[in-house]
């Protein structure tokens, strides 16, 4: 039985890549913050209906010796490394933490496989953000980096680290560059969530609007229970490498918000308010990406539309906020 290690198991992308490689008979072990021990319900609602079968290890990304011990302790064949502070808006409100956590936390998994279990595969969570000011549309591995925040700042260190280790060393070390994935599992700061839970709460009269910040801002979205299965591929490949992992199609947030209040009968220009403190410091204003070396070498495609994605955000949030008004939030 091969076994797994993911950080940032209790977010989107590890609850359904979880899922998945229990699927494919894996023993899953997974780091988490030990205050989710605190507060269970609400730190691990994602995998709570799957806790009996993984095993958790309180731990510290900000910490050396704590995943040395992790490792040490797991001996996985299989790491997936998705742990970050991901939201693009608190990298530039805290751009300390964000660098310290995810540059450091990213060397810290690298040092202890190469020196504790060197042939384990190792995958690096990168993001579309590392384009950043796009030098070219659509973008692929070959396009050039040219981060606009802390966080594509980051995560444009960890994929050269990520590349470093399997250069300098011969590690199985691979990096995905995916482009925005969505869910009903997704966290309520972003965009996505934020319009499809302020949907539901406008239709069963619990708020009478939504703020957002850029309406012409564009992303390639896709669904995040797909994307993990592109993560897995990756690592089945005899030989590392880095691929994009993208749907290929570019959506606007007012055409976002403009389907999901049409999917509740309402029209989005009633509810929608414009508040430029949600606008970035930096915008990324075109993401979209070319998935073509992921198609032909991983086999690997999506087949959820983007608005079979948003309409079931929508109504996973309206049978959410229909059963309490007051759910706890999701971190």
């Amino acid at each position: 039985m091969p076994k797994a290690l993911i950080t940032g198991i209790t977010g989107q992308d590890g609850s359904y890549l979880s899922e998945l490689l229990l699927e494919k008979g894996y023993e899953v072990h997974g780091i988490i913050r030990r205050v989710a021990l605190e507060d269970p319900q609400h730190h691990l609602s994602r995998i709570n209906h799957i806790a009996d079968d993984l095993a958790l290890h309180p731990a510290s990304m900000e910490s050396f010796p704590s995943m040395f011990s992790v490792i040490r302790s797991v001996q996985p064949d299989e790491c997936y490394h998705l742990a970050a502070q991901s939201f693009v808006a608190t990298s530039f409100q805290d751009a300390f933490s964000t660098l310290n956590t995810n540059i450091n936390g990213t060397h810290y998994i690298l040092a202890a496989l190469h020196d504790l279990q060197p042939e384990c595969r190792f995958y690096f969570a990168g993001s579309s953000e590392m384009f950043g000011k796009v030098a070219e549309s659509p973008q692929t591995e070959l396009t050039r980096f040219h981060p606009r925040s802390p966080y594509g700042i980051s995560k444009v260190a960890g994929y050269d680290l990520t590349r470093n280790y399997r250069e300098a060393y011969g590690m199985h070390a691979s990096s995905g560059i995916l482009f925005n994935h969505e869910s009903p599992r997704r966290g309520f700061e972003f965009i996505t969530r934020k319009i499809s839970s302020h949907v539901a709460r406008i239709k069963l009269g619990q708020l009478d609007h939504v703020a957002i910040g850029n309406l012409d801002s564009k992303r390639d979205w896709g669904h995040s229970r797909e994307y993990v299965r592109g993560m897995w591929m990756m690592l089945q490949q005899d030989e590392p490498d880095d691929y994009v992992i993208a749907t290929g199609e570019t959506h606007s947030i007012r055409e976002l918000c403009e389907l999901a209040f049409s999917h509740v009968g309402l029209n989005w220009e009633d509810y929608v308010r414009i508040d430029e403190r949600f606008l970035r410091p930096a915008e990324v204003d075109l993401l979209v990406g070319d998935a073509t070396k992921a198609r032909e070498q991983l086999g690997w495609a999506n087949e959820i539309t983007f608005e079979d994605l948003i309409r079931e955000m929508v109504d996973a949030d309206l049978e959410l906020y229909r059963n309490d008004p007051n759910p706890p939030g999701i971190t």
